[in-house]
């Protein structure tokens, strides 16, 4: 059985082809809160560098993931905070 990380690392993998990636389980942060369950993998942090956002709104790419990781959403994963640039925006200081 896949965990909740990897399954969502090799969906945007495989559907984003990014140049950067980094899927974080930060449940462990939110113990005793709203949608915390034990076991973890309810809460993540999604950080990824993409040519598919370029020129997409900060919205539009948010559009993408959550409707790649819907099944992920609609079950056990509570929240997903989520940092997407393209690869000219990643590279700036």
């Amino acid at each position: 059985m896949t965990g909740m990380k990897e399954r969502m690392t090799q969906k945007l993998d495989q559907v984003f082809s990014p140049d950067g990636l980094d899927v974080i389980d930060e449940s462990h942060q939110h113990h005793g809160h709203s949608g915390w369950r034990d076991g973890g993998e309810t809460h993540f942090r999604i950080k990824m560098v993409a040519a598919v956002f370029s020129g997409k709104s900060r919205i539009d790419r948010h559009r993408l993931v959550n409707s790649l990781l819907a099944e992920e959403l609609a079950g056990r994963v509570h929240a997903l905070a989520l940092e997407l640039s393209s690869p000219d925006e990643a590279g700036r200081s």
